[in-house]
């Protein structure tokens, strides 16, 4: 389920929406920059992080979970090197109405691999895992009774695709550089010319 590049362009646009740990609702005036749940958390704190709000089988699920929608690859690691569960359990305090439906998304998950494999999601093989979540990652081609998995499935890979490309670790992937120190010369005579703001005769 490698779809680190798709997840990149809608990643941006959800930070660009404001999803944001200070609570405020506008949109920060530039999308790829480390959010303040970052800023505040080292990577001793994500290391001995205790799980604030998923108990632990949750937390497990999100970590499997994650890693699958942002695998590691040859420019970085996957979700959970860079601390999306741990991102992602403080953002259901911090915004408490993800909680019901992440986690009822999570039961949901959990319900229909036991229906299917007999297992709860994280004890079931990697093709099993596979094959359920490509029943629900793509809602074009869902089935009319995987609604609330592909409901749970594109608020969830929101989430991690939020805290991935806002944290270290994914701005380095993105090869964000920020505003960086410009030598403009102003607009060209060609430029200007274009939009009839000097005279073609000069």
């Amino acid at each position: 389920m490698d779809r680190r590049e798709a997840l990149k362009t809608l990643s941006l646009g959800t930070l660009a929406a404001g999803f944001a740990m200070t609570g405020c609702q506008t949109a920060p005036q530039k999308a790829a920059e480390q959010h303040e749940f970052w800023k505040h958390v080292t990577e001793e704190d994500l290391e001995k992080w205790n799980s604030q709000f998923f108990t632990d089988h949750e937390f497990e699920t999100v970590r499997q979970l994650g890693n699958m929608i942002i695998p590691a690859d040859e420019r970085s690691g996957n979700a959970e090197d860079a601390g999306v569960p741990q991102f992602i359990d403080f953002t259901m305090l911090d915004r408490p109405y993800y909680q019901t439906p992440i986690r009822g998304g999570l039961k949901w998950l959990d319900v229909q691999c036991q229906k299917r494999f007999n297992a709860k999601f994280i004890d079931c093989s990697d093709s099993q895992k596979k094959e359920m979540l490509d029943e629900i990652a793509y809602p074009d081609e869902a089935k009319p009774e995987m609604q609330q998995g592909v409901n749970f499935f594109n608020q969830f890979r929101d989430l991690v695709a939020s805290g991935f490309w806002s944290s270290k670790m994914g701005i380095e992937d993105i090869g964000y550089q920020g505003n960086q120190p410009n030598d403009w010369q102003g607009c060209s005579h060609e430029a200007l010319e274009h939009i009839g703001l000097t005279d073609k005769k000069s």
